[in-house]
């Protein structure tokens, strides 16, 4: 049976287990774009890899997030965690710009980038399942990281689940990787706007209680829509991902003029209403010669 609002006049007000959440995606683990493992990583031939220079600035980003960002943001609070799809990078589009094809080398590679995070982070671990090109058919790669990771399983068993219904503080959220894109950059907001309105639709058909905050993914640009409710306010926000800009993205109308976005989400049950925060980062243009 459908859970009833519990907004309503007169019952009382559901408070989750969590006062923080951050969310961030599109880890791409084995592209040479992408994070890179923390120290030199071992691959299953021989020899190693060794970050580039793009790489060793994502580094910095990456580490200023996790280390600087996400305890200020926080206000020094314990924080739930949430990888948002794609902790690998796959074999797909005939690409070149992976470190590794070796699907065991993939898997070992995001878990060492991951693994820090993961023993960071003093609450939960949740990870959703993304696109079947990058995360394997029924996410079968994303669920092998995020099982050894131990991400908490959904009702079926699987630890990289295709959505994750949340509670942080009052606010009900709702997270999974998939989201209409656009290659203009004056109807970035109408994917988001539409998933919001379905989101609310669906929710009013059946009576069921409207998330207040609906994160997607995929696309690697941050992007939040919010509307006006009866409890304040919903948002739907789309993260930036943790990859620069790859061939195929030179092809693409409006991600070929954008520099690449790195960063992620807070959400956050403040003194008087639950919020969102991001944090994004950006390489700039390439030299002028």
């Amino acid at each position: 049976m459908a859970t009833k609002l519990s907004s309503r006049k007169g019952a009382k007000e559901a408070v989750g287990t969590t006062r923080n959440l951050i969310v961030v995606s599109d880890i791409h683990g084995s592209c040479k774009m992408a994070i890179p493992p923390p120290r030199p990583f071992k691959l299953t031939d021989g020899g190693y890899y060794l970050p580039s220079g793009l790489q060793k600035k994502m580094l910095v980003f990456w580490n200023e997030f996790w280390r600087v960002w996400v305890p200020k943001a926080t206000r020094g609070e314990p924080w739930d965690l949430c990888i948002n799809g794609e902790t690998v990078d796959g074999v797909h589009h005939k690409s070149t710009t992976q470190y590794t094809q070796n699907k065991t080398n993939q898997k070992d590679a995001a878990i060492a980038i991951l693994r820090p995070i993961v023993d960071l982070c003093p609450g939960r671990l949740f990870v959703t399942s993304g696109t079947p090109v990058h995360s394997g058919e029924s996410g079968c790669d994303d669920e092998g990281v995020a099982e050894e990771l131990g991400a908490v399983p959904d009702k079926t068993g699987r630890h990289a689940r295709y959505e994750l219904w949340i509670r942080v503080g009052t606010a009900l959220c709702h997270i999974m990787h998939h989201i209409g894109t656009t290659g203009r950059t004056h109807y970035e907001s109408s994917a988001p706007m539409g998933e919001l309105g379905e989101a609310l639709t669906e929710a009013g058909r059946w009576e069921d209680e409207p998330p207040q905050f609906i994160v997607r993914s995929h696309r690697h640009r941050y992007v939040e829509v919010r509307i006006p409710t009866s409890k304040g306010f919903a948002a739907v926000a789309v993260t930036p991902g943790w990859q620069a800009k790859t061939p195929f993205a030179y092809r693409i109308a409006g991600a070929r003029q954008s520099p690449p976005q790195f960063g992620g989400l807070l959400i956050r049950q403040g003194d008087e209403e639950a919020y969102t925060r991001p944090k994004v980062w950006t390489i700039g243009r390439p030299g002028v010669e």
